[in-house]
């Protein structure tokens, strides 16, 4: 075979996936369908410059490469059912999703260890209690160290909720220094990682870190996984995953972009890692199922998918004097309104206005009246805020965008678009996804008040079309292939040597970023994997749930001293 392992992605769980792997003596290839933004071996502060400067360069910054846009942004409009439809924005490029992300690493409350989804087949809190340790370490985990405007204004609105209390700055994966900007050498790997650049708090983190003080994961896992011998295949993209006859698997892949029809061909591997993303992976796994390939896959596959229960919105001041609130890095606080919800100012960096035309003006759901027919009744009696919307100057500036998520049990089911090579959703599990979040739209018109602004929402708001940037769920941990998609371990019920570690395995809604979450499982599913050539001590795929002693690795990439050297349980997890 090509290789032992395929892994289809870069992002957080495809990363952990190839460095763990690589050092259990595995021959991996990581299949990326972005571009590569980074130089491996480049000159700190000048690794990154591939990466756009703004939002503005758009073949840098959007993903479309039927287009030619080759950008870290992938924007996905999910159609289906009025109330279950979504607007889903994701990453793209070498690294994934952590080089569009805002670098926000919590873990989630208790309410995410003990749905009803997976509750009943482990303690799940105390089984990856040594897997967050880990993920926090390879991926720097500090806390924000300045408290910004933005943070001093959404404090206030905490106390007026009083919910005070809840207020916090947030925990990132940024190299800080006690100097902006200086170039240090490895802090986390004990020298087998990149030298680095301190963080300047310039807010670009979610239009690409070109300062490279990001911890993205060609910082950490992707960069010491390519250094002791995975393949990184970029502009590569998986449109098969067949079982053959012989065992393994065969993967058919095609040059990303314009021209690629002229350009495919098959790789081979005993063992796949999906780590696509949950809008790739779900849609890979679907075409696969309806053609065929993968006949024996669930059909619990794409029943609780989640939107983390989320909402985008934002308070915009109308004049130009003021609070800069693009400074920062992108979250640096965050409290909860009340018990089920989180709130995060979130920001982009100076001159990446481009975002701001999603924005609309901010408008109640519920009721009988269509939300489109409330918002022209406003810009009626309000025409000085219509007028205002078309001007992006100085956007990142004078604006705070509030990110809110939930932790209700809510879902939307994805199923194959009547072609077969899409995907629509419909009514899922539980309560149904919130089109709009009563206890934000308090908090954000408190915000307004504060800034002297403009509350806000987007225009697919309008249409009852919530936006989420943590797209999760999908393929879930069930007991049985009737539960879930994937067993305890991460392996596909009915196809042996088939894996997913993305946040389509995030069984239930987090109430805050994944990234974290994504990571931790992942390095417990890889911890169970034996080294190259040694036997399996997991369960057969479908037994029962048995507790197993992780492996150590046979060539550990990071010294033992190192502040994020590997510390696996020595007892069953």
């Amino acid at each position: 075979m090509d290789y032992d392992v395929i892994v289809v992605g870069s992002g957080f769980g495809g990363s952990v996936a190839a460095l763990r792997l690589t050092e259990k003596g595995y021959r991996v290839a990581v299949v990326e369908a972005g571009r590569r933004f980074d130089e491996p071996d480049g000159e700190p502060g000048r690794r990154h410059h591939a990466l756009p400067r703004t939002s503005w360069r758009t073949r840098r910054y959007l993903w479309a490469p039927g287009l030619g846009m080759t950008g870290i942004q992938r924007i996905h409009l999910l159609r289906g059912e009025k109330g279950s439809r979504v607007l889903v924005l994701a990453g793209a490029g070498v690294g994934g999703g952590s080089l569009v992300y805002a670098n926000t690493l919590y873990e989630p409350p208790e309410p995410f260890f003990a749905d009803p989804q997976w509750r009943h087949i482990t303690d799940w809190r105390a089984e990856l209690a040594p897997f967050y340790d880990q993920a926090r370490r390879m991926l720097g985990v500090r806390t924000n160290p300045t408290m910004t405007p933005a943070d001093k204004a959404v404090q206030r609105i905490a106390e007026r909720m009083g919910r005070g209390e809840t207020f916090h700055r947030t925990p990132v994966g940024v190299l800080f220094g006690d100097k902006a900007g200086e170039r240090v050498e490895d802090p986390y790997f004990g020298g087998a990682g990149p030298r680095r650049t301190t963080c300047t708090e310039c807010g670009s983190c979610m239009t690409g870190c070109r300062v490279g003080a990001k911890n993205m994961l060609t910082e950490n896992y992707l960069y010491l996984a390519e250094h002791a011998g995975a393949e990184v295949l970029p502009m590569t993209t998986v449109t098969a995953v067949r079982p053959r006859a012989e065992g393994g698997y065969t993967v058919e892949v095609t040059r990303t972009g314009r021209r690629a029809r002229r350009l495919r061909r098959t790789l081979t591997a005993e063992h796949v890692v999906l780590a696509a993303g949950t809008y790739g992976t779900q849609r890979l796994l679907h075409r696969m199922k309806t053609i065929g390939a993968l006949p024996h896959l669930s059909d619990r596959l794409g029943v609780r998918t989640r939107t983390n229960s989320e909402a985008i919105l934002g308070v915009e001041r109308l004049g130009r004097k003021g609070d800069d609130h693009s400074r920062g890095v992108a979250i640096t606080s965050s409290f909860h309104p009340d018990e089920h919800t989180h709130i995060e100012p979130t920001r982009y960096g100076p001159g990446s206005n481009a975002m701001g035309a999603l924005r609309s003006l901010l408008i109640d759901g519920g009721g009988r009246t269509p939300r489109w027919a409330r918002f022209l009744g406003q810009a009626a009696t309000h025409p000085h805020q219509l007028v205002r919307l078309p001007n992006l100057r100085d956007w990142s500036r004078r604006t705070i965008i509030a990110l809110i998520m939930q932790v209700r049990d809510n879902s939307i089911t994805v199923v194959p678009s009547p072609s077969g090579r899409g995907m629509r959703a419909r009514r899922g599990h539980g309560e149904p996804s919130p089109t709009w979040i009563p206890v934000a739209h308090r908090a954000v018109r408190m915000l307004a008040e504060e800034m002297g602004g403009m509350p806000g929402g987007t225009w697919l708001d309008l249409f009852n079309i919530p936006t989420t940037a943590h797209f999760i769920g999908g393929c879930t941990i069930g007991a049985s292939p009737e539960d879930g998609v994937i067993d305890p371990y991460h392996r596909v019920y009915g196809h042996p040597g088939l894996h997913i570690v993305d946040g389509s395995a995030v069984s239930a809604n987090l109430g805050v970023n994944p990234s974290l979450t994504i990571t931790a499982q992942a390095e417990r599913a890889m911890a169970f994997w034996p080294n190259q050539g040694e036997e399996d001590t997991r369960p057969e795929l479908g037994a029962a749930y048995e507790r197993v002693t992780p492996v150590t690795p046979k060539a550990a990439v990071v010294p033992a001293d190192a502040p994020a050297a590997l510390r696996l349980p020595i007892s069953p997890a």
